[in-house]
């Protein structure tokens, strides 16, 4: 069973960045499709972005242009740099394998809380 540990968020203000990482048990490489989710309080989950193994990206439309995904091959970590936030962007943000935009495991890490407010 994968488990999966998030980090990198924090405070920040509108129009801010931040940097979130992801690791998981196993390789985020043996994966072939990774992804980013976030829960904002009073919502669902939501799909934020993923990334492939051959280095392919897909967005939802409400970061596209704002977030980019990315894979440190050094780190076997998937990170998401997060610029110009705003408040709506405000949620704990998970990973997890993903499919479609879906995610593929279970079970979720604890996440990372990114709260963009004044």
């Amino acid at each position: 069973q994968v488990q999966f540990v998030e980090s990198g968020g924090g405070l920040v203000q509108p129009g801010g960045s931040l940097r979130l990482s992801c690791t998981a048990s196993r390789s985020p490489l043996s994966i072939y499709v990774m992804g980013w989710y976030r829960q904002a309080p009073g919502k669902a989950r939501e799909f934020v972005a993923s990334i492939t193994t051959s280095g392919r990206t897909n967005y939802a439309d409400s970061v596209k242009g704002r977030f980019t995904v990315s894979r440190d091959y050094a780190k076997n970590t998937v990170n998401l740099e997060m610029n110009s936030l705003k408040p709506d962007d405000t949620a704990v943000y998970y990973c997890n394998a993903d499919h479609a935009g879906i995610p593929q495991f279970g079970s979720w890490g604890q996440g990372t809380q990114v709260t963009v407010s004044s």
